[in-house]
């Protein structure tokens, strides 16, 4: 495993759309072991593949709780979700930025897992915000496309 380096912010590659993973080889496992690797470094909740150079539409997310596992989604996509919330987001592609983002409060995404095998995840709350952030990434959408206007901030890195 690796840590890998994050696109950040003004990176073209952002702004891509990633493709299907049409074979899930031992070079797709060991990205989504360095994803959950990088992810875990750099504390963040969630990590598309596009964030470190790939365009496929591959996603991890770690809420850190004990009840849910380690999401490991391949060509995840949203078939369901329900009512709406404003809550403040932000990105390890966009590092010490939030902002407020309309995010629905329920969804259902449908993907594959490591061994290709279907799965089907009912997510609300964070899990949800996690799941709908980290596909926008493989729609090529930052949350700073679809903030809510004037709610960018800054924050002010803690050493």
């Amino acid at each position: 495993m690796a840590i890998r380096n994050i696109r950040q912010e003004g990176d073209e590659i952002l702004n891509k759309v990633s493709r299907e993973v049409e074979v899930i080889d031992d070079k797709v496992k060991e990205l989504i072991d360095d994803m959950v690797e990088t992810m875990h470094k750099y504390n963040g909740v969630g990590l598309a593949a596009v964030q470190v150079g790939i365009l496929k539409r591959i996603i991890v997310i770690d809420i850190y709780d004990e009840k849910t596992p380690i999401v490991k989604l391949i060509n995840p996509k949203i078939i369901k979700q329900k009512g709406e919330r404003e809550i403040e987001e932000g990105c390890l592609s966009f590092p010490n930025k939030f902002a407020k983002v309309k995010r629905p409060v329920e969804v259902v995404v449908e993907g594959l897992n490591e061994n290709g095998e279907k799965v089907k995840i009912k997510a609300v709350e964070l899990l949800a915000q996690a799941l709908c952030h980290e596909i926008d990434h493989l729609n090529g959408i930052t949350f700073v496309d679809i903030m809510e206007p004037n709610t960018l901030q800054y924050v002010e890195p803690q050493n």
